[in-house]
């Protein structure tokens, strides 16, 4: 019997579209002798649908229409199993559409890739792919990102906070803080939960710091200004695995068209289609660096995903500085664009194979929380009641 595997993708994030690309990949990729992809689409507002129509990409060049040939349902958790429902409810009669046996979710963005969404499927009880609510939320939320990083020893470079109340209302302050921290400019300027490159820009001056604040701010209630590091090169590394082993792939150099890689050097350069995503994206894999450079590259990738306790595929990018040789941590996406498929081909593992190994490190973390303690013999019910109107301390009175 073939393992039901529910892909997610989508949701409430401005990286809605890259999700789908992302995840039409996913699907095409899964190998159809062992598992049978459900698509399970996320609206904007939330809703899920499901539905043979929504495994192609041609299908979204008008949502709309294809969510009238799709079906609207609500999961619940079934026995080892999420089961897919009717929504609404049918008033009489069976509302079950179907059932999935693990999930693989192809989001990217805030709802969908910060803990939001794996508290959902926590909740479920069901096996998903993937990094559990801890490490999305970390690794979406790159403040919380660098404070771990700088605890376990990794290098980052120096960043400031700010958030829209302060910034507004302490403007002068706020400006010399950050040049005082960052050294002068450049700086670079990004939202504290996006990805994509999304809202992220370089100021070289007050001017354009105020300006990439500012616009920062429209995404995000928090953002961060960093150092900007010079000579850079933009390196990337993919892990695979979870605590108890993982393994880093080639690196690669993305050639990006601006000195800082934006959303349409990312996604919009793929032709007519759009439909290759990360995948078209101009690099050399793997990177042009000297072997002790990618060891030491590969190391840390390791180390950051095993900071965070990541689990699945991650992608870790960092920032060289070209002239002193020094690499930084730049941030951990913990479910990359394309998943990142495109690294692992370059080393050797077809993306069908890079899934398998995604939905079995699923299911060896389900296996492992079952057997965890998760409760104790105790009669503290039994033998306690409530007193007062407040209440009152439980014990049992001596």
């Amino acid at each position: 019997m073939k393992i039901r595997v529910g892909v997610f993708f989508g949701g409430k994030s401005v990286e809605h579209e890259v999700s789908i690309i992302s995840a039409m990949q996913a699907i095409a990729a899964l190998d159809k002798e062992k598992y049978q992809p459900v698509p399970i689409y996320i609206t904007k507002d939330n809703k899920f649908y499901t539905g043979p129509n929504l495994g192609e990409i041609e299908a979204y060049r008008d949502i709309p229409a294809a969510l009238k040939q799709a079906t609207r349902i609500t999961l619940v958790g079934g026995e080892n199993t999420a089961v897919m429902q009717l929504y609404p409810p049918k008033k009489l009669g069976n509302s079950i559409v179907g059932e999935i046996d693990v999930i693989l979710p192809v989001t990217h963005g805030t709802n969908v890739e910060d803990g939001a969404l794996q508290g959902f499927f926590e909740y479920l009880n069901i096996p998903y792919a993937g990094c559990d609510v801890c490490a999305s939320a970390v690794g979406m939320d790159k403040w919380a990102m660098k404070a771990l990083f700088q605890s376990a020893g990794l290098p980052v470079v120096q960043g400031v906070l700010t958030d829209k109340k302060t910034w507004y209302d302490q403007l002068e302050a706020e400006v010399e803080r950050i040049q005082k921290a960052c050294g002068g400019y450049p700086v670079v300027v990004k939202p504290v939960n996006l990805g994509s490159s999304i809202g992220i820009s370089k100021a070289h001056d007050r001017v354009e710091l105020e300006d990439a604040v500012e616009t920062a701010l429209e995404y995000a209630s928090r953002v961060i200004v960093e150092t900007c590091v010079s000579h850079l090169r933009e390196i990337n590394c993919s892990v695979l695995g979870d605590l108890d082993e993982c393994q880093a792939s080639v690196c690669e150099e993305p050639l990006n068209a601006t000195d800082i890689l934006t959303f349409g050097d990312k996604y919009e350069s793929g032709g007519k289609s759009g439909s290759k995503g990360m995948e078209s994206l101009s690099r050399k894999i793997p990177a042009d660096l000297p072997a002790d450079v990618t060891a030491a590259i590969q190391d840390l990738a390791c180390r950051a995903f095993r900071a965070i306790n990541g689990n699945g595929v991650a992608r870790i990018d960092f920032m060289m500085d070209n002239e002193t040789g020094a690499v930084y941590i730049n941030e951990i996406n913990t479910i990359p664009g394309s998943l990142a498929f495109y690294l692992w081909q370059e080393s050797g593992m077809a993306f069908d194979a890079l899934l398998d190994k995604m939905i079995w490190l699923a299911i060896k973390r389900k296996r492992e929380k079952d057997g965890l303690t998760v409760s104790f013999d105790t009669n503290i019910l039994a033998n306690n009641a409530l007193s007062g109107s407040k209440g009152g301390k439980l014990g049992s009175k001596r």
